[in-house]
C-alpha cells in the first residue's frame, strides 16, 4: 500500500485490471515462444494452439483488463473476481488441452470431461463479466 492511500475500492479496480493483464502477458510470452518456434521449425501443426494462447488467454485478458480498469464500478463487484478465475482455470486449462491434442500427447478421448469443464469455465466467466457490464457499465 503506498504512503498516504487507504485501502479501498478502487484498489479492487487495480488488482482485477492489473491480474488481467499479468494474465495476458504470460499467454503472450508463451504464444510469442510458440510462434517463434513454429517459425524456425517450420512445422505449423501447432497453429490452432498459437491461436488459442493469443486469442484466448491474451487477447481477451487485455481486454478484459483495459475494461475494468475504464469503468472501476465493474471491477468492485464481486463479479470481478469470479470473472477472473474463471478465466483464469478455464483458459489454462482450454489452451494446455488443445496443445497436448495437436502435440499428440493426447486424443480427444482423453480430453473428457477435462475440456467441456474448462470450456464451461470460460463461458460462466463470461457470463459474469457480461451481467458486470449489464449492472454497472455506465
Amino acid at each position: 500500500m503506498v504512503e498516504g492511500k487507504s485501502k479501498t475500492d478502487g484498489d479492487s479496480e487495480m488488482n482485477v485490471s492489473r491480474n488481467f493483464m499479468l494474465l495476458g502477458s504470460a499467454f503472450l510470452i508463451v504464444g510469442i515462444v510458440l510462434g517463434m518456434y513454429m517459425g524456425g521449425s517450420g512445422d505449423h501443426s501447432l497453429a490452432i494452439s498459437h491461436a488459442h494462447i493469443n486469442l484466448l488467454g491474451f487477447v481477451l485478458s487485455a481486454v478484459f483488463a483495459l475494461t475494468y480498469k475504464a469503468y472501476p464500478a465493474m471491477a468492485a463487484e464481486r463479479l470481478a473476481s469470479a470473472h477472473f478465475w474463471l478465466h483464469f482455470v478455464g483458459a489454462v486449462m482450454v489452451n494446455l488441452l488443445v496443445f497436448l491434442l495437436l502435440a499428440q500427447i493426447i486424443t480427444e478421448a482423453a480430453m473428457v470431461p477435462f475440456a467441456p469443464i474448462s470450456e464451461f469455465l470460460v463461458l460462466l466467466g463470461v457470463l459474469a463479466f457480461s451481467w458486470n457490464v449489464v449492472k454497472n457499465a455506465n
